[in-house]
Order: structure tokens, then C-alpha cells, then sequence
């Protein structure tokens, strides 16, 4: 059994090793409609909104960027975020880990597809708080997880990918401490379990 503590500090070298076939994998095929309409209609036209492991860009970033919203996408893959400046120049596209990002800015809404529940539960349980930060009142959040408290293997590109969730009780009780309501927690299984939570 390989060490989550292990298996979490590999995600950001991994997408950076293979960084060109992850982009040629993921490609550019949009199949989160129903997912971005649940969150974009909770937002004013041309808002800004926060992708938080935006990739290269596509297919999320860019269906966002289409409908006219306004997108920051922020990355700890250098090359990934290197072909998003290249093939979405309408966007800003900064490297940096969410953990620690800290902009002047706020956001109107934040997005986390696929890419927070690559962290250790720790950093989950932290990263609560940061949302809570980093939008604004009234602003949604959207995130990715699992449907119980657990740790999760994948498989990229022949090595283990890392995946952790806690309860969802747990989600809750830690969206509502950092002031978010509106909570939703929906089974959109084979896609993903998602959360859905409005800043109060």
C-alpha cells in the first residue's frame, strides 16, 4: 500500500511528466453541460470565476470562457498551463498550487473540477476555509469528490494516482462553518460526486 501523504505529494509531478498526454487525453469534448449550468446560473453575465487545477484549459475553462464569463485559471503544471496561454489567450492562466494561492482579487464564483479531491484529507479540510476566502458573498463554489470518506487509487499513465474524500457530513459541517449555504450534495455518478455551495 502506497503512502497517501506519498501518493498526494506525487500529483503535481505526474501531471507534469505527462503533461502532453494528459492534454491529448482529456481533449476537448464537454461532458460536465449539466454540471457548469447548475453553477453558471448562479452568476451574473461576464462574472469572474476562479478554476482552481484548471489543466490546459479545455474542455472546462474554455466552455466558460465561451459563455462569456470571465476565467482565471490556476495550475501547478507549468506546461499545462503553457497550452492553456497558448490556445485560450482570453483567459489569464497563472501556475501556482491552490493551497497556497492568495490573489488581491475575489471571485465571483469558483470552480474545482477533477481536481481537489487529489489532495490529502488534511489539505481538504484546510482548503474549506480558503474558498470561503477567495469568492465572493453570494458566490458559488463547485467541487469534485467522493461519495464516502476514503482514499482512492487510480492509475495514469502506469503510475498510482491519488484520490481522497472525507464523509460527506463532514463536507457539510466544514461549508457551513466557513459560511456557505445553499449546500448541495449531488450524485452524479459514473461522472463524479459534486458540491455545489453558495457563500453567505
Amino acid at each position: 500500500m502506497i503512502d497517501p501523504v506519498i501518493g498526494a505529494a506525487n500529483i503535481i509531478p505526474l501531471y507534469e511528466r505527462t503533461a502532453p498526454v494528459w492534454l491529448a487525453a482529456r481533449g476537448t469534448e464537454l461532458i460536465e453541460t449539466e454540471w457548469l449550468d447548475l453553477f453558471t446560473r448562479l452568476l451574473a453575465p461576464g462574472a469572474t470565476i476562479l478554476d482552481l487545477g484548471c489543466g490546459g484549459g479545455a474542455p472546462i475553462a474554455a466552455e466558460l470562457l465561451r459563455r462569456g464569463f470571465a476565467v482565471t485559471g490556476v495550475d501547478s503544471s507549468a506546461s499545462l498551463i503553457r497550452h492553456a496561454r497558448t490556445a485560450l489567450p482570453d483567459g489569464t492562466w497563472l501556475v501556482d498550487d491552490m493551497r497556497r494561492f492568495d490573489p488581491p482579487e475575489r471571485f465571483a464564483g469558483i470552480i474545482a473540477w477533477h481536481s481537489f479531491f487529489h489532495l490529502n484529507v488534511d489539505d481538504q479540510r484546510a482548503m474549506i476555509p480558503r474558498f470561503a476566502k477567495l469568492v465572493r458573498p453570494g458566490g458559488p463554489i463547485m467541487f469534485t469528490a467522493g461519495p464516502d470518506a476514503a482514499v482512492a487509487w487510480g492509475e495514469w499513465q502506469g503510475e498510482p494516482l491519488f484520490h481522497a474524500s472525507l464523509a460527506p457530513e463532514e463536507y457539510r459541517d466544514l461549508l457551513s462553518a466557513a459560511g456557505f449555504g445553499s449546500i448541495e450534495f449531488i450524485d452524479a455518478d459514473p461522472v463524479a460526486y459534486v458540491w455545489l455551495a453558495v457563500r453567505e
